[in-house]
């Protein structure tokens, strides 16, 4: 059972970024693996008569979901209320039972890796979809080239933390190249600041940061060399996107600030951003009626009011919380830094993006809370063999 909990919590995680390659084999077949992993622990869980751990980001998960379900109750004639409840409620159930299996049967190296791993694949799949399949930006297992760009780029940092050093260079080669192609500028923002963040944190020397600068020119000229139209007409269209975007974005964030000061209690309620949205922004948009809010702060305020707000907030916070904890503490600090690098990705590229229901802010929160509770175990079992 304790095979089975490690090869489903990666598989979990390594499948995230591939949703899209496995909707279209069957739309449900991305549900597999998580649904199988909660299965499996409660299973393992009865079958050993015993409890997780107890961490305040289970009480925090507990009320976040006493917010989500409050919030679909007053809206539940809301036609997307339901459908974004289930969609909402799933990842706080997998965060809880994540940082129970990582701090007992799954190596926190284990998971980091299974998140580059799912990461590689979702590269590969984007320089695809652009050089093969002609895709004015690279997209592969994702619609939205953006969303793909998201996945990427918080892998990266999670580079420093494996130990197969002779694999890294090309892995984050492709990984970089892959998140190049797709175009996103708040994509490049999250990476920059990540990569100041562990030169900060001395988690990654300037030698290092430079030899990837070097190698991403190289990428840039063979690119430009061998597939200078394909370039050029991926450009035009990101130029022709991002000249609308900037509007559009700024339009959508004021509609969710006035649905939340209209709404701060239960908010508009999951999904409620899309129905509410035309009214909210007086119709501002006649071509897009039912958008997202391209910013996960504003949209879960929108949607949940400041008591779901706090409560994700809340989470992320505590996850930092956590990994500054096992740093003071830890011999080997490259996970936990990079676990922090790839948050501060996540949460900037979450600025322009609604990223609530895609897996890497949930699993990086799991996998911090998870490395403190092991290393609360080992100074409890310390402590305990001194006395006795």
């Amino acid at each position: 059972m304790t095979v089975l909990l490690r090869v489903l919590a990666c598989a979990t995680v390594l499948l995230a970024p591939l949703e899209g390659y496995l909707q279209e084999v069957h739309p449900h077949l991305a549900k597999v693996a998580p649904g199988l992993l909660i299965v499996s622990w409660v299973a393992q869980r009865v079958r050993q008569r015993r409890w997780p751990a107890p961490h305040p980001l289970h009480a925090l998960l507990a009320l976040f979901g006493v917010v989500l379900l409050a919030s679909s109750a007053v809206h539940a004639g809301d036609p997307f209320t339901l459908d974004y409840a289930q969609r909402f409620l799933p990842f706080l159930v997998i965060t809880a039972v994540l940082v129970d299996v990582v701090a007992r049967e799954v190596p926190v190296r284990a998971v980091l890796g299974a998140a580059v791993g799912g990461a590689l694949f979702a590269a590969l799949g984007a320089l695809y979809s652009l050089v093969f399949e002609g895709e004015p930006r690279a997209t592969g297992p994702l619609e939205d080239p953006n969303d793909l760009a998201y996945f990427l780029v918080v892998a990266l940092p999670l580079l420093i933390a494996l130990p197969a050093r002779k694999f890294l260079l090309p892995v984050g080669a492709v990984l970089a190249a892959g998140a190049a192609a797709t175009f996103s500028r708040g994509g490049g923002i999250a990476l920059a600041l990540a990569a100041v963040w562990l030169v900060a944190r001395r988690g990654v020397s300037m030698r290092a940061v430079a030899a990837t600068v070097g190698g991403l020119a190289v990428i840039g000229l063979g690119a430009v060399l061998f597939a200078g139209p394909v370039l050029d007409r991926a450009l035009d269209e990101k130029k022709y996107i991002a000249a609308t975007n900037v509007d559009t974005r700024e339009l959508r964030w004021q509609a969710a600030a006035r649905m939340l000061a209209a709404n701060p209690a239960f908010g508009v309620g999951p999904g409620g951003f899309r129905s509410s949205y035309a009214a909210a922004s007086r119709n501002a948009e006649i071509d897009e009626q039912q958008p997202v809010a391209h910013n996960i702060y504003l949209e879960i305020g929108a949607e949940l009011g400041l008591p779901g707000l706090a409560c994700f907030l809340g989470a992320v916070a505590l996850a930092f919380v956590a990994t500054e904890r096992v740093l003071r503490v830890s011999s080997d600090r490259r996970p936990m830094l990079a676990v922090q690098a790839s948050l501060i990705a996540a949460l900037t590229a979450s600025t322009f993006l609604s990223e609530q229901y895609y897996l890497p802010i949930w699993s990086l929160v799991a996998v911090a809370i998870a490395a403190q509770v092991r290393v609360e175990e080992r100074e409890r079992d310390a402590c305990v063999a001194r006395h006795q």
